[in-house]
């Protein structure tokens, strides 16, 4: 299966907080979306690996993904090296996307740091023809390299190089979010309090994207950084 956007994320719910909303104006668009997590989030304070793998899956419903993969790497522990560069070249190669999303370049968790370069560095080898990589079958898989690999903004409030219009998608975006209910606002839930589990947090979420929406003239934007100059073919797509 062929995708036009592969969105990555070092945990379940990275891709829902993040980009949730760009990913839904796309698929209401027409386009055909995946997601792929690189670990389980079994470092959590609350809930379990299978408990997210759960979650994930229903968030990714919601959202219309067609695809949803876990790369199986260890929740705060994996590291830059051939094994995981080839696991993420892996899903690369196998659904070659256009667009990738990854984590933001720099943020509070380490582990997000650490993903967007890891994904960068896979979306590159993932293109090498002498890096041979097999599919299910033990059958080579075809380099591939995406056309772009934009790196969406997570908890630190970077300064965006541009912003993408998800006033429509806001409310099913929280509907994304609120799939994961072991780590989000839910009065029912025993489990200890952590600093994303309040109901501060999801009006945060709505509070950030108002922010990054109003530069722009927007009720709601969800902001990007890239570490390659873009360009446009018609400035008069532009808002």
């Amino acid at each position: 299966m062929k995708l036009d956007i592969l969105a990555i994320g070092a945990h379940p719910d990275d891709i829902e907080l993040s980009c949730a909303g760009t990913l839904i104006g796309q698929i209401e668009k027409g386009k055909k979306v995946g997601l792929l997590d690189l670990t389980r989030g079994e470092m959590g304070t609350r809930g379990t690996p299978e408990m997210r793998l759960e979650e994930a899956n229903a968030a990714a419903k919601i959202m219309g993904a067609l695809v949803r993969d876990n790369a199986g790497m260890r929740d705060g522990f994996f590291t830059h090296n051939e094994e995981n560069l080839k696991k993420i070249a892996f899903y690369i190669r196998k659904y070659q996307p256009e667009i990738i999303l990854a984590n933001a370049i720099t943020d509070r968790h380490p582990d997000h740091g650490k993903a967007a370069k890891l994904i960068s560095d896979a979306g590159f080898v993932s293109g090498l023809k002498k890096v041979e990589i097999l599919d299910e079958q033990g059958e080579p898989l075809k380099p591939w390299r995406a056309k772009v690999m934009y790196h969406y903004i997570q908890d630190r409030h970077l300064v965006p190089d541009f912003v993408v219009d998800v006033t429509d998608q806001m409310d099913k975006k929280m509907e994304c979010i609120l799939a994961f209910k072991s780590q989000f606002y839910d009065p029912n839930n025993k489990e200890p309090n952590t600093p994303i589990s309040g109901k501060d947090f999801l009006d945060y979420q709505r509070a950030r994207c108002a922010t990054y929406g109003r530069a722009s003239g927007l009720t709601y934007a969800e902001g990007y950084n890239v570490q390659r100059t873009i360009a446009v073919e018609d400035i008069f797509s532009l808002i």
